[in-house]
Order: structure tokens, then C-alpha cells, then sequence
């Protein structure tokens, strides 16, 4: 046996041993450890993946094994996570790349350090300690993309060294492979007029990418599930991992979308250019030669929002962050006026445990005027009934002929109605915070932030 074999036979008990060890304490980890295979990669020092193997130097893995089990466990479960929550495809808003790897690690570490497992249990540092407790006050929810935010615009980094030791707490494997994934991506881009060999290569690797990223969010909603299936009893074992699971795999709707689908097909007076008589147009050129006749249509059918209601939940259980992303998502929708006719009717309604306010909107220039001036009214209980009764009476009295469209801004927290409405009704939550979805009426729409 050559001495490469010998390695990659001692490095596929190890990682089997790994394996073996986190299923026995996590069942719930199956679907997850399944997912990736083991292979040598000389051009890291230590450990890392790129979703789809996990590459290793075997001098590494073996004397980690040998002094630390432990900490080889953790290190296949901080890859498993950053896996299920792909944090190996950067967003594009996250452009330093050192800052998104920190806060990568701060996340699954965090969550690694809610959870009660023997084997993957390491003691806590001051340092570590420090920064959960700044975190948690300032951040709140450590998910990557947050704390990435935290991480680059508001913290003051008077000495560099601090921002060194934190890599150096959290970091416990190779993110370089990461970066390989967007080097293809850039080169791509870069190349212009590929030949067909690698055009075909490219477009087999951005095929295999978006399968890969849709089979790694799978398996984080089997794990979520998996982990919710153990009950109560075990959730001081699991500690934050189901909540950051569950905020992670839901599949976001965006607004676009619902107001495609409550829009209306209907006339609208304007010039309307793909529209004319080609008989016109043709008789011109026959006649005068250079000279083509049409008349534009001054009608045209366009498939837009006719009437909306869009309610903010005010109470006090939405938090002054919580409520300022509602109003900052509620403002991006008034300023898209290309999804609504130039006359329309939109009600913005602030309800706490009873209706605070009803602004009227009639011309798509005015949303944006109201989104300036908004400001928060109530602060108390939160019942969602007032709403859908006022939306009623306003119905009968004639001033909403048309609703097709009701959104919900909130977090959940409520007393929701019963009876299904005549129109379409979303309640958009904050994926990343908790909220209570699981006594929404079946019959309405969950729309996420």
C-alpha cells in the first residue's frame, strides 16, 4: 500500500468515526451527514468544504483526532451548518470577504454554543463570553447577514488586533474554498465570448451550484423538522438550532409576486405603440412609397394593482427595529407606482388592538410623500380582527369595489380571524426573528422579510 492510500484509508476512518459519533449523539444530523463525501486536499493546512466534499490535510485530521476528538466533531458540524445555511455563496452587498468569514463563524459557533452535546462541547473563553453578550444586545438575531452589517458599519475597531482575535476565536475551518466558488463565477462573468468546450463547463457549473444550494436548503428543512419532532424535553439540548434552521429554510415570497397576483387586467388611456393597424401601415408604404400610415391606440390593456390594503401591526410586541423594517418594506413597495394603475386606491391602515389610522392613498405620487412623514401610532395589544372588520365596512359603504389584496405587516403575535375574506390576504413576517406562524388561518398566505 503506497503511503497516499495508507492516508486516505486512515483519513475515511477518521471522518467515519466523526460521523458515527455525531448521528449517535444527533440522529436528527442523518440527512445532513450524508451530504458530504471526504477527499485529501494538500493546499490547506487544516480542514474546510466546498458543499460538496469535505477536503482535509490527513496531518491535521489525525493529530486533532489523537488530542482533541472533540473538536473535530465540532469542526464536521460548523461545516454541516455553514452548508445548510450556504454561507459559502456570499450575497453580493457583502463585499469584504474577511468580515463576512467572521461573521459566518460567529453564527454557527453561537448556535453550536446554545446546544448540549457532550461531543462537541468546548469551554467558553471571556473573550467569546464578551462578545455573545455585546452581540445579543446590539444584533439580537445572529444571523451571517446581520451580524456581517454589525461587524463592517458599526463597530469601531481602534485596536486591529481585537478583530484578529476574533478570527482566530471562531475560525475553525478553511474558507479559501469558498472563495474558489466565486473565482469560477468571476471568470465567467469575465469571459465574454467563451469557446464551446468551457461555455458548456460554466453552464454545467452554475446548473450544479443552484442544485447544490436547493439540496443543502432541503436538508436543512428535514433537519428543521427532525429537530422539532423531539419534542420540548429535548430543546435545551438543541438550544438556538432549530430557531436559526427554521428562519433560514423558510421559503421567502416577494412582494412582487403577491401583487402579481392580486392585479387586474383593465384599460388604461395611453399610448399604447405596439398597438396599430398594420393594413394602415402598409397602404402608406404602397402609396407614398417611403411613408408608412398607423395610428397609435390610445387604450391599452396592462396588468396592475387596482386596489390594496396594507396594514402595520403597531403594538408593543414589535420591537422599534422590527417595526422600522416594516416601514422601510412597506416604503419600497409605495415607490414601485409601475405596479399600480395611475388612479388607484390604497389604504394604509396602523392597527394595534384597534385601528389607529387610516391614510388613503389615490396617485401613486403620494406614497412616497406618505412613507417620508410616517409615524408609528399605538404601542399597545395586538388584535388583527379590527383591521379585516373596518376592511368590511368600508366594502359595504362602496369605497374598496375591487380588493383583491390584503398585507399584514407583523410578528405574529396576535389574535387572528377566523373566517377566510373574500380577498387575498398575506401576513408578511420577519424570517429572521421570532414570530408565531403556527396560528395563522390556513386560508391566508405567509409572505416573508
Amino acid at each position: 500500500m503506497s503511503r497516499k492510500e495508507e492516508l486516505i484509508n486512515i483519513g475515511n476512518k477518521i471522518w467515519s468515526a466523526v460521523r458515527t459519533e455525531l448521528l449517535v449523539s444527533m440522529k436528527f444530523l442523518a440527512p445532513a451527514l450524508s451530504m458530504l463525501s471526504d477527499r485529501i486536499e494538500l493546499s490547506t493546512r487544516t480542514v474546510g468544504t466546498d458543499a460538496v466534499d469535505i477536503l482535509y490535510n490527513p496531518d491535521y485530521i489525525l493529530r486533532t483526532y489523537v488530542e482533541e476528538p472533540n473538536k473535530l466533531n465540532r469542526t464536521y458540524f460548523h461545516m454541516l451548518l455553514h452548508c445548510m445555511f450556504r454561507h459559502m455563496y456570499r450575497p453580493l452587498q457583502c463585499e469584504d470577504i474577511e468580515v463576512w468569514n467572521l461573521a459566518c463563524d460567529i453564527a454557527v459557533e453561537h448556535i453550536l454554543d446554545s446546544m448540549d452535546y457532550q461531543c462537541i462541547y468546548r469551554i467558553s473563553s471571556d473573550l467569546r463570553d464578551r462578545w455573545y453578550e455585546r452581540l445579543k444586545k446590539d444584533v439580537n438575531v445572529l444571523t451571517a447577514e446581520r451580524l456581517y452589517n454589525y461587524l463592517k458599519n458599526d463597530v469601531i475597531w481602534e485596536d486591529e488586533r481585537e478583530f484578529e482575535k476574533l478570527q482566530n476565536e471562531f475560525l475553525l475551518d478553511d474558507h479559501s474554498f469558498w472563495e474558489r466558488l466565486e473565482d469560477d463565477k468571476k471568470d465567467e462573468d469575465n469571459n465574454e465570448k467563451p469557446d464551446i468546450d468551457l461555455d458548456m463547463q460554466m453552464r454545467l457549473r452554475r446548473a450544479n451550484k443552484k442544485e447544490l444550494e436547493e439540496s443543502w436548503k432541503n436538508v436543512a428543512k428535514r433537519v428543521k423538522s427532525d429537530v422539532a419532532n423531539l419534542g420540548d424535553d429535548k430543546s435545551s439540548e438543541t438550544g438556538s438550532l432549530s430557531f436559526y434552521l427554521k428562519a433560514e429554510s423558510v421559503d421567502k415570497t416577494y412582494y412582487t409576486d403577491f401583487l402579481d397576483q392580486i392585479a387586474v387586467i383593465r384599460e388604461e388611456l395611453r399610448v399604447d405603440p405596439d398597438s396599430f393597424d398594420y393594413g394602415l401601415y402598409n397602404y402608406g408604404l404602397e402609396l407614398y412609397g417611403n411613408m408608412p400610415l398607423f395610428e397609435e391606440n390610445e387604450y391599452s390593456e396592462n396588468h396592475k394593482v387596482d386596489e390594496l390594503v396594507i396594514a402595520i401591526d403597531t403594538s408593543a410586541s414589535c420591537s422599534e427595529s422590527l417595526v422600522q423594517t416594516f416601514l422601510n418594506e412597506t416604503a419600497g413597495i409605495l415607490r414601485q407606482s409601475e405596479n399600480f394603475f395611475r388612479e388607484i386606491h390604497v389604504h394604509i391602515i396602523e392597527c394595534d388592538n384597534r385601528l389607529q389610522n387610516d391614510i388613503l392613498i389615490k396617485h401613486p405620487e403620494e406614497m412616497e410623500e406618505y412613507a417620508k412623514n410616517f409615524k408609528i401610532s399605538g404601542g399597545y395589544g395586538t388584535d388583527f380582527r379590527p383591521v379585516f372588520e373596518y376592511v368590511d365596512e368600508i366594502r359595504k359603504r362602496g369605497e374598496l369595489r375591487n380588493l383583491r389584496g390584503l398585507m399584514y405587516f407583523t410578528d405574529g403575535f396576535g389574535d387572528y380571524p377566523t373566517i377566510p375574506t373574500e380577498y387575498d390576504t398575506a401576513f408578511v413576517y420577519p424570517s429572521d426573528v421570532q414570530t408565531d406562524t403556527d396560528h395563522m388561518p390556513d386560508w391566508a398566505i405567509a409572505l416573508y422579510i
